[in-house]
């Protein structure tokens, strides 16, 4: 699903305008990002965690030249999925 079609089956499911639907599905993703951003998480009961990872610096091996490279260190989005969620797609 791409988010076209999540923009169609939320305005389908609530009743209301694709333009509405997606002005909703932006505000949503914005406000993940944004929260995510800051170095919080976000937590919906039942469906999951989007929590922000430490990724620390590590040495890696360019595959073609076997040079050593320095790989730095990031952070990382992370989506860890609910019970709800996890019972939903299991049957």
């Amino acid at each position: 699903m791409n988010k076209n079609e999540l923009v169609s089956a939320v305005a389908e499911k609530a009743g209301i305008t694709k333009a509405d639907a997606a002005s909703a599905v932006d505000a949503v993703f914005d406000a993940v990002q944004g929260e995510l951003k800051n170095g919080g998480d976000i937590r919906l009961a039942g469906f999951g965690s989007f929590t922000v990872s430490h990724r620390a610096a590590t040495k890696g091996r360019n595959p073609s030249t076997g040079a050593e490279v320095d790989i730095p260190a990031r952070k990382v989005p992370k989506f860890t999925p609910g019970k709800g969620l996890k019972d939903a797609v299991n049957g």
